[in-house]
């Protein structure tokens, strides 16, 4: 009897023990469902003035875009890190200035080698690491290792060519190395070969054939094609590989993340038969009405089951539109796609990087018109301090924390010191509350004063230019002399920015190539 009573005893806290556990595991997994779900929509090539909540003028009614921007927070100086694809989406997914990558100017192509290492955090390894479910569908342009045939490796090139690559081997050092525990896309624009999708590491076609170059405004490079590649049906292919993603997990104990980078409406500009002829303004309007229709699709998938109130769903761009798009075209009928900002993709004017950017959060954000200056780095930041993780030292180093934005778009502290724009051709601006310094006589891109192009008008120009931004929106008033103590202020805060290693505060951090940098030496001090 004495045994049986002991072992009566010994059976309480047993019981108590798998009771506690038992509680404490329906916590974790309650915590882990109240943790929203993030989806990140990312635009190609789409003009800040391309939606309509941006733009009262516009002839695109994005209404599907306005909706979140009616239920969410609208920020209306927010900026892309570059003016172009590749830095734009290193800068998201790192949180780091591009520029300090080895990338120093330009974009990556089809072929070329990653420049993300894979000793490198990221968004997703972040959000995985803090118990969330993490996939990317569509376009990566980040670079991976393509499997190669026997003797073509070529480990010291910067980018292979078509005939080193052996498409039945899997791809390494790419998103599923990267922190994403799934991945469907391809790896650069939707223009540049081998057309070829990857589904995690592993290419999907049975047979490699090529195909010749598109004609413009459905403009795409010669090259590889895969057996199950369309240029046409790839916008329609991803949207149902994303809502049947967000199908599939919407119940899941785990919250999900799902980065979704869009080929549209970049070239080819490729407007599906139904959205043709809706805008008046050709192919590159109606293209834009079909990316607010994708929108549409992933935000009624979330009502649809029902988690739409916990899910934070973001919509941007990665830099301003592009002259593929027939700007001038478009202004003619009365649609100005970069809005009032000077300038367009690949430039230092805010054209170039300036980018609608819209928060969508029923449980969290708040609703209204923010009007601080931010950058889409931020994101890494704030969606760390959404699950309290603490940044390490060499991890995010040009991301703010922006949440307080978020939940309040008329927050009322500062949160960015300053933020620091790039061209195409690695050349740099850096704004300041108003003031925004561009360290370059031209435009740094595409549009007038076209570096290379109008040398002689640029030889007439100062070397540098300073714009009010609450003055000179435009930017069309360079008062550089009148306002030397500024200029001297911006220069050595981008200095500092440069010779630091971050913008944030904390360690400081080593930038990568620098003996290949040579769009600093007219900067820095040093040189």
């Amino acid at each position: 009897m004495k045994n049986l009573t002991y072992l009566g005893l010994l059976s309480v806290p047993f019981c108590l023990g798998q009771h506690v556990s038992a509680q404490t595991a329906e916590q974790a997994k309650s915590a882990s469902q109240q943790k929203p779900n993030i989806i990140f929509i990312l635009a190609d090539d789409m003009g800040y003035g391309d939606v309509s909540a941006y733009n009262k003028d516009s002839h695109i009614q994005t209404r599907h875009i306005d909706q979140m921007a009616a239920n969410g927070v609208m920020f209306t100086d927010a900026h892309s890190c570059s003016a172009v694809s590749t830095p734009t989406r290193y800068g998201i997914l790192t949180g780091r200035y591009n520029w300090r990558s080895s990338l120093k100017s330009g974009v990556l192509y089809g072929y070329s080698r990653p420049i993300i290492p894979t000793t490198r955090s990221t968004m997703a390894s972040m959000l995985k690491a803090n118990g969330y479910t993490t996939a990317c569908i569509g376009k990566w342009h980040l670079g991976w290792n393509w499997g190669t045939k026997p003797g073509h490796e070529k480990p010291g090139a910067n980018a292979l060519n078509d005939e080193d690559v052996d498409y039945s081997k899997p791809i390494t050092n790419g998103p599923a190395d990267l922190g994403f525990d799934y991945f469907y896309g391809f790896c650069g624009s939707l223009d540049m070969a081998p057309y070829v999708y990857i589904e995690n590491r592993q290419p999907t076609t049975t047979q490699i054939g090529t195909v010749p170059a598109g004609k413009k405004p459905g403009f795409w490079r010669a090259g590889a094609i895969g057996n199950d590649f369309n240029h046409q049906d790839c916008l329609p292919n991803l949207t149902h590989r994303a809502v049947d993603y967000i199908n599939r997990h919407a119940q899941d104990e785990r919250p999900f993340f799902l980065y979704l980078p869009l080929p549209a409406p970049h070239t080819p500009i490729l407007p599906a038969e139904a959205f043709k002829g809706k805008t008046g303004l050709g192919d590159y309007g109606d293209f834009v009405l079909m990316v607010d229709d994708v929108v549409g699709q992933v935000r009624e998938a979330l009502r649809r089951n029902g988690i739409d109130s916990n899910t934070i769903v973001v919509f941007t761009t990665d830099n301003g539109c592009s002259p593929a798009g027939g700007i001038p075209e478009m202004a003619a009928k009365g649609h100005h796609a970069n809005y009032i900002w000077r300038g367009m993709k690949a430039d230092l004017f805010d054209g170039g990087h300036r980018v609608p950017t819209i928060v969508e959060w029923a449980n969290g954000a708040g609703r209204g018109t923010c009007a601080q200056t931010i950058c889409l780095n931020d994101f890494y930041a704030s969606f760390a301090a959404l699950n309290h993780y603490p940044l390490k030292d060499n991890e995010a180093e040009d991301s703010y924390n922006i949440l307080p934005l978020i939940r309040n778009p008329h927050h009322t502290p500062t949160i960015r010191e300053a933020t620091v724009h790039h061209s195409i051709r690695g050349e740099f601006a850096i704004r300041k509350g108003d003031w925004k310094l561009l360290c370059s006589p031209s435009s740094g891109g595409w549009s007038y004063p076209k570096p290379g192009v109008d040398k002689e008008a640029i030889a007439q120009l100062p070397p540098i230019q300073l714009y009010n931004m609450k003055d000179d929106p435009t930017e069309s008033k360079n008062v550089y002399q009148e306002h030397p103590e500024i200029v001297s202020e911006l220069k050595d805060l981008l200095q500092k920015y440069i010779r630091e290693g971050r913008s944030t505060p904390g360690k400081a951090q080593s930038n990568d190539a620098v003996n290949k940098w040579e769009q600093i030496k007219g900067i820095m001090h040093d040189d």
